[in-house]
This record gives structure tokens, sequence and C-alpha cells, in this order.
């Protein structure tokens, strides 16, 4: 049966929707604005043939068109369809190919916050279609910012930064790398709680809490949010912040993707000139001493607030090498930090520590898309459990096989108590971490290849590893419940993991700023609440 879309006046979504379900097997002609005319063709190519196939899929499928075709009357040129230049452009930007092989019906890259809400009262009104939120999209497992057969709203040209006049608040837009907030601040003499790599997006890594160089100091990225400018499921555009939607300025430090689009973060800046920063490299052979001084600096009474580091060990399948690098950041211009004493103090194969600024330490030389996995875990602070761990870790990763080979990356880093109790004083978070819970460390453990064929036994192993290193933490004692949702795996349940008390506060939010559960239903990427509609 050939299906067209002949140019002429807008029908509206229930129309096409009626006229599908009750002749699916007619020639249904859509009738859409004379200027937008797109061919069902074009649009239908990109959507699985598994989905098309499947009971109802007919009435989705001109529901999808229909919405594209809605989006492209309202919104103009900032709709692009598969083979422009546009849609290119953005899938061509993804981190990961899990994320960059799926395809889009078609992609918005809204200019405004208002484009933003009109897009979202436009696609909430269509039931059953989809969409996913694009950033800068460096979390990898497929379909966290991108979609097959949906909507992909590329944030990346909403990335404006602004300090207010007395120089406290930076405002920034969520598509915004965190490498374009740190050239305008430094220039300023300012700085705000971002990460640490600068490709990494401002909307993304604060919404999941976010990890900075400066978190012993201030705590966790979304701490020092004082305002979020967000686009409700409604469409309506609104701020959450202490005195305005407070349970919702507190669901949302954490609550990742479900309870809108934010389209501006008010940051707190504070005054920073020049940091130390660089790697000290070891000798794998060295491990057991590294691990010591990493734990006696994560695990101090009294942790240096200005210190941060990652202790880096990565595992090359060809070779059947290790190697060993600790990224060490201090956030005073001090060449020589004591609490550096002695990890520096093991012999070393290089150490590039030097004074510089954050915008030349967060730019990362960009690598191509490849394939990830991520998975994380939090323990106690020990030396004999980051011993026992590597044991664990190194025997898999050794006993594991696959086409071109893969690297594994292990990446341990501090979370003292130093970072949580920052919490509570602005509005509290949704992350259910405490100085009560001591201090910690996070792992995030990574798989990166190249050949796409292997994902699904790359994904089973690290799941196992994942599984491995919680148990010998558990017999140690030394496993803690908190899962970083910036470093998950979609097996994994970061949200549950906060705790119940938080848990029900995140889904009773949902049911107050999205009762017909658009961020639950429409947007099917990344971890949801379970929330009962």
């Amino acid at each position: 049966m050939a299906l067209s879309l002949q140019p002429a006046r807008l029908l509206t979504a229930p129309k096409v929707a009626d006229a599908v379900s009750q002749d699916p097997k007619s020639s249904v002609k859509v009738e859409l604005d004379s200027t937008k005319g797109v061919g069902y063709d074009s649009l239908v190519s990109v959507i699985d043939p598994r989905v098309i196939n499947q009971p109802g899929s007919l009435k989705r499928t001109y529901s999808l068109v229909f919405l594209c075709a809605r989006l492209a009357s309202a919104l103009g040129s900032k709709l692009s369809y598969p083979g422009h230049a546009d849609y290119n452009a953005t899938q061509e930007s993804y981190w990961s190919l899990q994320e960059a092989t799926l395809s889009p019906a078609c992609i918005l890259v809204p200019g405004t916050s208002q484009n933003v809400a009109e897009a979202v009262s436009i696609i909430s009104g269509i039931e059953g279609c989809h969409f996913a939120i694009k950033s800068q999209s460096h979390a990898p497992a497929a379909g966290f910012a991108n979609i097959n057969a949906g909507v992909t709203i590329d944030m990346t040209s909403l990335k404006s930064v602004t300090v207010n006049n007395d120089n406290t608040v930076a405002s920034i837009g969520s598509g915004a790398s965190w490498l374009d907030v740190y050239l305008y601040l430094d220039a300023l003499g300012l700085s705000v709680a971002g990460g640490r790599n600068g490709a990494v997006g401002v909307g993304g890594l604060t919404l999941g809490g976010g990890i900075s160089y400066f978190a012993p100091r201030v705590g966790w990225a979304c701490d020092n949010v004082i305002n979020f400018e967000i686009v409700l499921a409604s469409g309506e555009l609104t701020n959450a912040n202490k005195t305005s939607l407070p349970d919702l300025f507190r669901a949302l430090k954490g609550g990742w993707n479900n309870f809108g689009i934010v389209t501006r973060f008010d940051l707190a800046a504070f005054p920073q000139g020049d940091i130390l920063g660089g790697d000290i490299v070891h000798d794998i052979s060295y491990r057991d001493e590294v691990f010591k001084a990493f734990a006696d600096i994560a695990g101090a009474p009294e942790y240096d607030i200005y210190a941060s580091l990652v202790m880096g060990l990565v595992f090359n399948s060809t070779s059947k090498a290790w190697s060993l690098a600790t990224t060490a950041i201090y956030t005073k211009p001090v060449l020589n930090p004591p609490v550096y004493d002695e990890l520096l103090s093991i012999p070393t194969i290089a150490n590039t520590l030097h004074i510089t600024n954050l915008s030349t330490l967060a730019a990362e030389a960009p690598t191509p898309p490849l394939d990830w996995a991520f998975l994380t875990g939090t323990y106690g602070v020990s030396a004999p459990l980051l011993s026992a761990l590597f044991a664990s870790l190194n025997a898999t990763m050794s006993a594991f096989h696959i086409s071109n080979g893969i690297l594994w990356s292990l990446a341990f880093e501090p979370l003292p108590t130093a970072t949580v109790q920052h919490g509570g004083p602005n509005g509290g978070n949704s992350l259910g971490t405490s100085p009560q819970d001591g201090n910690a460390i996070i792992l995030l453990l990574a798989g990166i290849w190249t050949d796409s064929a292997s994902n699904h036994a790359v994904e089973k192993v690290a799941r196992q590893m994942i599984t491995d290193a919680a148990d010998i933490a558990a017999r140690m004692g030394l496993l803690h419940q908190f899962v970083y949702i910036n470093y998950a795996d979609p097996s994994q349940d970061p949200i549950g993991s906060y705790g119940p008390v938080n848990v029900q506060r995140l889904r009773a939010a949902s049911r107050k700023y999205d009762p017909r559960g658009v961020f639950q239903t429409q947007v099917p990427g990344g971890f949801k609440l379970g929330v009962r509609l």
C-alpha cells in the first residue's frame, strides 16, 4: 500500500490517529502545511521495521510523521530530517557509537527556552510519541540522549554563559559544555562547580549530581544550583529554587531527566585563579604503594578540601599490559602541596604537575565515536580493598577476548564527607549521600572497543565484574549503597540507591509536576522513577 503526504492545510493529530484507526488498510492522505510538506517515505525509512510491523504501528507511525511536521510548522529550520546537514551534524556529535547508531525520525535544535516550551507542548499532546533530550551526550548507553523512531531535542544551541553584576551567579544554558563555561569564567577570575572534562555537558552532569574538582570545597555540582529554568510536561516555562517550587528544586538535584527539560542553570560562582594539575604516572608494579597513598588521602579524617584526584588504571587486552596514572589537582596555585607527598615519594615514570587554569586543564582532546560501557560502585576507603578489586578484575579482564581488543579502565575517586555535607544548606538534594556514611570511593569501570558485534559480550562481562566487585566489598564490610547515576549502566538502579525517602519524594514530584507521566513514558531513555500513573 502506498502512503503519501500531500502538501495542504495542517490536520490535527487526533484526526490522523482516527483515520488510521478506522481504516488502517486504506490509503490515507495526510494533509500538511504546504510550506512544510514532508514525504512519508523519508521519515518512515528511519523507523525500525520491527516497530512498523507490530500491531497498531501504522497509527504510531502516522502520529510520528505528523509530530515532526507539526514541529517543522511551528519551529521552521530548527527541525531537520534524515539526510539534512543539521540532522547529520547532531548524529555525528555523539560520543558513543551506541547513541550515534540510533535514528530519530527528526531532530530539533531549539534556539531559545521558548522554542523548547513550544516543542514540549506539541510533543506531549501526541500520545505515544517518544523523544530524547541531548546536551553533550557523554552518557554512553543507547537511548539516554538519542532515540529510534522518535524526536531528539538537541539542546547544544542553548549555550550562553553570563554572570550577574556582583559576580556571584553564573547563568548557563543547559546545552553548553563545561569548556564553554570555563573559557568565559577564567577570564573573569571566577569558577563554578562543574565537570572535569570540558567536553561534558552542563545539563546531564548537573542533573545527575556532578563531581567537580571543587567538590570537597562546595559539594556536588547540583548543590551549587541556585535556580533551574525548566520546561514542564505541559509546556510551561518556569523556575525552581529554594522559594519557588522547592520540592521540584530538590528533585532535580539527582533526578536526571524525569521532570522536564532544564533550559538554564543558575550556579553559585566564586573567585578562582590558577590551580595545580597534571598526572603522576607509576609502573603497575608499584600499585599497592599507590593504593595505600590514595587511600590515605581519600580516607583522611581531615580531608584536604583543595585536593581532588582520580587514580586511573587501564588494561589493554591486546598487549595484556596495565598502565597506572593518577590525575592530581589542587585548587590553589601550590606546586608541591603536602597532601601529595606520599604519592610523589613512590618512584614515578612521569610527573606532569604544573600550575595552569581550569579551561586549559579541561580542554581534553576529543575522541571519535567508539563503543563504551560505564558501570559504577561506591565503597569504603581501604587499600586492601583496592588490591582485592584489582586482583579480581585483572583475572577477568585477562581471560576476556574480543575481535580488535578492548581497553578497560578503572577510575577511583574520593567521595569524602567534606563533599556530601554541602547538600542540606541549599534546599537539599535527592542523592541520599550523608556524612554519616563516612569517607568513600567511587569506581567508574569503563570499557572501550570498536567491534560493535561484541557489545553483548562486553556488557555481560562488565556487569559480572561490577557484581564481583560489590561481593568483595560486601565481604569486607565496605560496600556502600550509593550508585552514581552519571556512571551507571542501564542494568543498575541509581534511583533506588538514593533510599526510600528520596525515591518517594521524587515520585511525588513527578506526579505533581508531570501528572500524565510524559517524562516517564514518552522519554524512555535514562533511569525512570517507577511511578504508577
